[in-house]
C-alpha cells in the first residue's frame, strides 16, 4: 500500500511519500535510544510542562487538523474536531496525574518485617523506546492514548502510523517537536507494514502496541513473542447491544443509531450486534430503523453531515460482500444495504435481521454504518448471542433492573459493559478486550504501566 493522502470523499489522491530508507531508520533508532537514556531522568513536573504544552497547541490549531483527518479518513468534520478535543483533554489528564499514578508503593508493613527487611518499594521505571503501530480510524487519539501516558512513565515513542494518514502522523511529529519535548522523544517513521518486523527485532525497541486488525496484531505478537518483548493489542470488535424490557427503548434506540455509526461505523468499540428481547423488539427495531434512514451521508466537509465515506474502496468491497453474503443466505434488509450513486466510497447506513450462525457477518467484524438485529426471547439467550463471537472488546446493556446488570456484568465476556449508553473511551477508564480484541490496557493507571518495567526496592535490615 503506497504512503499517501487519497481523498475518500471522490478518490483523488492528494499527496504521496517515499518510504523511509534503512539508512534514517537506523538514524531514528540511534536517536530514539540516545534521547531515552537523558529523557527518563527527567521529572513528572518536566515532563508534565511539556505535554501542557503540546494540548495547547493541539487546542489552537483544532480546526486545521480536525481538516487533515477528515480529508485523510473521511471521518465527518464535527467529529475530527471532537476527536482532537478529546486527545487534549487526555493530555492534561495524564500530564496532572501520572505522578501519582506511577507514585512509589509499599507492601503492608507485616509483609515487609516478615521479609527479613526494613524496608521494601515498588518503582515504576520506564522500559526504553516503544513501537506503537497504529489504525487510521481515529488518527489522532489511537496515537496520543499510547503516547500520553508512555512519554509521562519517561517512554520514548516510534510511531509506524497507517500508510493514508500520513500528514496527521507527520502532524504529530511536528506537534510534539513544537511543544519543546527534544527530537528522538517521539517521531514518526514513514515506513510500509513490510519494515515493521525488522525494526520490532531491533534490541534497541523494548516494547510494542497496535491497535488494528486481527492479522496485525497476530504479526505482531508472534515477532514480540519470539524476541521475547512486551506487546499491547488492540484488535477488532463485534460489540453486542442488548436490550431489555425494561429499558427505555425511545433512548435505546436514538443512542444505538450513535453507537453504530460513530466515524462512519469504522469503529472496533462500535456497537454492531443488536440483542433485542421478544417482548420490545418491535418497537426498537421501527425506532432505531427510522433513525437510521433519517443519516445524512454526504461530504464529511459538511457540518451538517452524519455519516462520510469509508476510508477506502476496499473497505467498502469487504462490507459490500459481508452484506451479500449475509442476503443470500436469507437475512431481510430492513434499510439500506447499498451504496449510493456518484463519488466517494459511500455506503448507506444499513440495518439486516434474521441473522443465523452460518453467515460471515455474524461472526465476522462489520467495519462500516452496518447494524445486525436479533430477537431473543430471555435474558440466558441474549447473553449467550452475545457471547458467540470470538471478539470481546466491549458491550453495550440497557436494562433497569440491577439483578440484570449483576448478571451481565458476571458473564458477558467483554472488557467493559457499558449500561444504558453507548461505549466510549476516556482516560480515566481502563480500556481493552478479552479473546481475539486482544490483549493488555490502555489509559488510566493500567495503561501507563503497560510499558513500565515493575521494579521491586527491598532494604535489607
Amino acid at each position: 500500500m503506497p504512503i499517501a493522502t487519497v481523498n475518500p470523499a471522490n478518490g483523488e489522491t492528494l499527496k504521496t511519500y517515499e518510504a523511509m530508507g534503512a539508512e534514517e531508520i537506523e538514524r531514528r533508532l540511534q536517536l530514539a535510544e540516545a534521547t531515552f537514556r537523558t529523557y527518563r531522568t527527567t521529572t513528572f513536573a518536566e515532563r508534565a510542562k511539556l505535554l501542557h504544552r503540546a494540548a495547547g497547541l493541539l487546542d489552537e490549531i483544532q480546526q486545521d487538523i480536525g481538516r487533515v483527518m477528515t480529508t485523510e479518513m473521511g471521518k465527518p468534520i464535527k467529529q475530527a474536531r471532537a476527536e482532537a478535543a478529546k486527545c487534549a483533554k487526555a493530555m492534561r489528564w495524564y500530564a496532572e496525574n501520572a505522578e501519582a499514578l506511577l507514585a512509589d508503593e509499599e507492601p503492608a508493613d507485616a509483609d515487609v518485617k516478615e521479609s527479613g527487611a526494613s524496608r521494601v518499594r515498588v518503582r515504576y521505571r520506564p522500559l526504553g523506546p516503544v513501537l506503537a503501530v497504529m489504525p487510521w480510524n481515529f488518527p489522532l487519539w489511537q496515537v496520543i492514548r499510547f503516547a500520553a501516558p508512555a512519554l509521562m512513565a519517561g517512554n520514548v515513542a516510534l510511531l509506524k502510523h497507517a500508510s493514508n494518514v500520513p500528514q496527521t502522523a507527520l502532524f504529530l511529529e511536528d506537534l510534539f517537536h513544537q511543544a519543546g519535548y527534544s527530537e528522538g522523544v517521539f517521531q514518526t517513521l514513514l515506513i510500509g507494514s513490510g519494515a515493521v518486523e525488522e525494526i520490532l527485532r531491533d534490541e534497541r525497541v523494548k516494547a510494542a502496541t497496535l491497535t488494528g486488525s486481527e492479522p496485525a496484531g497476530r504479526s505482531v505478537a508472534a515477532t514480540c513473542g519470539d524476541m521475547v518483548k512486551k506487546t499491547v493489542l488492540e484488535l477488532g470488535g463485534s460489540d453486542p447491544y442488548v436490550v431489555m424490557p425494561s429499558a427505555d427503548i425511545d433512548r435505546a434506540a436514538e443512542i444505538a443509531v450513535t453507537a453504530r455509526v460513530q466515524n462512519n461505523g469504522q469503529s472496533c468499540i462500535a456497537a454492531k450486534r443488536f440483542i433485542v428481547h421478544a417482548d420490545v423488539y418491535d418497537a426498537f427495531a421501527e425506532k432505531f430503523v427510522r433513525g437510521m434512514q433519517t443519516l445524512k451521508v454526504g461530504d464529511p466537509m459538511d457540518e451538517d453531515t452524519d455519516v462520510g465515506p469509508l476510508s477506502s474502496e476496499q473497505g467498502r468491497a469487504d462490507l459490500e460482500e459481508l452484506v451479500d453474503d449475509a442476503t443470500r443466505s436469507g437475512a431481510r434488509v430492513l434499510c439500506g444495504g447499498e451504496r449510493p450513486d456518484g463519488d466517494g466510497w459511500y455506503y448507506r447506513p444499513t440495518v439486516l435481521t434474521d441473522i443465523t450462525r452460518e453467515m460471515r457477518i455474524h461472526r465476522e467484524e462489520a467495519f462500516g454504518p452496518v447494524a445486525t438485529l436479533y430477537r431473543v426471547d430471555d435474558l440466558d439467550e441474549a447473553v449467550l448471542l452475545a457471547n458467540d463471537s470470538p471478539f470481546g472488546l466491549s458491550s453495550n446493556v440497557w436494562t433497569r433492573d440491577d439483578a440484570e446488570v449483576d448478571r451481565f456484568v458476571r458473564d458477558l465476556e467483554a472488557g467493559a459493559v457499558y449500561v444504558n449508553g453507548m461505549t466510549a473511551s476516556h482516560p480515566a477508564f481502563p480500556f481493552g478486550g478479552v479473546k481475539r480484541s486482544g490483549y493488555g490496557r490502555e489509559l488510566s493507571g493500567h495503561g501507563i504501566r503497560e510499558f513500565c518495567n515493575i521494579t521491586t526496592v527491598w532494604h535489607g535490615a
